[in-house]
């Protein structure tokens, strides 16, 4: 089983905006990389954060610095003229595999859902460049953009919550799940089952938020549900996070679990080889 992580964070420079990520100035790809080892993990997609302005370049560079072992959700500025062309060539570059997003803070949150981005719903769906989203109040107007673009690739990040973006843990940060699993009828729309015990009240394995990945997974099936951590804000080790579901899940095995822990993500980003 390859085990492939659907989002972390590398950084090289700032602290982080967000106070839930560890306040270091930097997390670097070498640091990953012995914490991926240590905990077997064989491959991790990197986003990179908006508080370090050459993080995309630190991302890149991490590509080629350790083959095989990274590749990169990124984002472009979506106020520039040139952005429909650069999204149009935006996996010709090394790693790239998509975009991402989020829309959880004005002005881009209206702009989600007014249609101002109706364009990169477009470009992208013609390129065939994945999107990955935060726009937890917003889901119905995921749903809306999925069925105008059936050949856009979404995932919804953080399980449709708010990630490290709430300070509220178990039934209370997952208020959203029946907007979320009611998206499960939109083939084109998949789920990242990241930051998990970071919304946990409770101690590992985390009963109650184990209740809810069953719950999106039955919804979405294992091609559809990603594993992953966004370590650098979680209250436990990588090892941990990836035994909460190799360990704690009985329910998941076989292929099924194959697919969870990294196939599924891979095949839908395209992360070849």
């Amino acid at each position: 089983m390859r085990i492939t992580d659907a989002q972390i964070h590398l950084w090289g420079q700032g602290l982080p905006s967000n106070d839930a990520h560890w306040q270091v100035t930097s997390f670097t790809a070498a640091e990953a990389i012995t914490m991926m080892d240590e905990a077997g993990v064989d491959g991790a997609v990197i986003h990179p954060p908006p508080w370090d302005p050459d993080a995309l370049q630190l991302s890149a560079d991490a590509v080629r610095d350790y083959p095989g072992r990274f590749a990169i959700l990124g984002g472009l500025p979506l106020d520039d003229g040139d952005a429909p062309a650069k999204v149009a060539r935006w996996r010709a570059a090394p790693g790239n595999l998509g975009l991402r997003y989020l829309f959880i803070h004005e002005p881009w949150r209206t702009r989600f859902r007014d249609g101002t981005l109706d364009w990169l719903w477009r470009e992208a769906e013609a390129a065939g460049v994945p999107i990955a989203l935060l726009a937890t109040d917003s889901l119905d107007t995921v749903g809306q953009i999925a069925e105008r673009h059936p050949g856009l690739k979404l995932t919804i990040d953080h399980l449709g919550g708010l990630g490290g973006n709430t300070k509220a843990k178990d039934h209370e940060a997952m208020g959203h799940m029946d907007a979320l699993v009611a998206l499960a009828r939109h083939p084109n729309i998949t789920v990242k089952a990241t930051g998990a015990p970071g919304y946990a009240g409770e101690a590992y394995p985390y009963p109650i938020m184990l209740d809810y990945i069953h719950r999106v997974f039955d919804a979405f099936g294992p091609e559809r549900v990603f594993w992953g951590t966004d370590i650098s804000k979680m209250p436990c080790t990588w090892r941990q996070c990836l035994a909460m579901f190799t360990d704690e899940m009985p329910w998941l095995s076989g292929a099924d679990r194959s697919l969870v822990m990294g196939e599924a993500v891979r095949a839908w980003w395209g992360w070849s080889e």
